[in-house]
């Protein structure tokens, strides 16, 4: 679970001008995985959210992380596990360079897992973004 985890956020991350291994992505995921950001739209304060193929999430969201540089990193996590499958509340941190003093986003992804035969596979990534309505809870800033 740690090096699919670690993967996860390893594989999106890189500078401005770095073309990221998607096939790697690809690789996490079971083939109907699923990738799905929510929150609040500051102007009409309606909740709303997108789901994404991992080919569209890479198609769309792809590039401007490739563009304009993308640095995501895990500062907590919280893990229910039963039998073949895991549920993940991953707090992260986002920045434009690896060298940012302070992130330009922080939330939380809440990932669901598969064990299969010899690995772990995503199944579906769900975040959504720290905002002034909803700030992260100090029991998602630190490991139990």
């Amino acid at each position: 679970m740690d090096a699919i985890l670690a993967a996860l956020y390893d594989v999106i991350s890189g500078p401005a001008g770095e073309k990221r291994d998607w096939d790697r992505m690809k690789s996490l995921f079971v083939p109907e995985g699923r990738l799905m950001p929510t929150g609040k739209n500051p102007q009409t304060g309606e909740v709303g959210y997108r789901t994404w193929t991992v080919q569209e999430y890479i198609d769309q969201a792809g590039v401007s992380l490739e563009r304009d540089g993308f640095f995501e990193i895990e500062i907590a996590r919280k893990v229910e596990q039963y039998g073949t499958i895991a549920h993940v509340f991953s707090t992260y941190e986002s920045r434009r360079n690896e060298s940012d003093e302070k992130p330009f986003a922080r939330g939380i992804n809440s990932i669901q897992l598969l064990k299969g035969t010899d690995r772990w596979f995503i199944v579906s990534v769900f975040w959504m973004g720290e905002s002034a309505a909803f700030p992260l809870p100090e029991r998602y800033l630190r490991n139990r």
